[in-house]
């Protein structure tokens, strides 16, 4: 018997995976929260084997990813697949970076869900076809060539060595303003939201 918790902040949706999971042969609905609060009060407890989580919640609420991340760190044994509605790539490798083993559409068929479900509990990581096909479209432009361009790679190396905006853009004799609109296209380029991040995932491409 797979037990599966839900973490869903509208209730129609909340009430429909529940029925669908606890009327299905081998699964059972171990839990069913509004939002990932109430699921960290309340795993301990429950223990489900997978949690289907939603991202974005209401407002004030913690969002899905940070609760993946902190349900991992609680309890690591635990299977975490994101159920959405989003296809954007950042939120897609922001929540597999969390923690999450799998992303699923929320127009997944019932049948297709549950089999996803089973092929997580199976050590797999299920992902609906859009968004399979997101992953390996940026996996594969990543490895067409560089993904920064010479001047950015420039001034990534600069941020590394700790200089401000205001001296990159002296030293390039470009403007301040400049230098941000590069930094802001090496985060979307690189998938990061800092400057550590951007460093890090540098070195780990080999782009520094």
């Amino acid at each position: 018997m797979i037990r599966v918790a839900i973490v869903e902040d509208e209730d129609e949706i909340r009430e429909s995976l529940a029925i669908i999971i606890g009327g299905a042969p081998g699964f059972t609905c171990a839990g069913a929260y509004a939002d990932c609060e109430a699921a960290l009060q309340r795993l301990e407890s429950d223990l489900p084997e997978v949690v289907l989580m939603d991202i974005r919640f209401r407002p004030g609420r913690m969002s899905g990813i940070e609760g993946v991340r902190r349900i991992k760190a609680r309890w690591p044994e635990m299977d975490l697949v994101m159920l959405t509605i989003y296809e954007d790539n950042d939120l897609i490798f922001e929540s597999l970076r969390a923690g999450a083993c799998g992303y699923l559409l929320k127009h997944t068929p019932p049948a297709e869900l549950l089999a996803s479900l089973q092929e997580v509990v199976a050590g797999g990581a299920p992902m609906s076809t859009k968004i399979a096909r997101l992953v390996v479209g940026s996996f594969q432009h990543s490895q067409t060539g560089p993904q920064l361009t010479p001047r950015q790679r420039e001034i990534l190396q600069k941020l590394r060595e700790g200089k401000s905006y205001r001296t990159i853009g002296e030293e390039l004799f470009i403007s301040e303003n400049t230098v941000k609109c590069h930094i802001k296209k090496i985060y979307e380029l690189l998938h990061v939201h800092t400057q550590a991040e951007a460093i890090a995932k540098a070195f780990e491409k080999n782009l520094l």
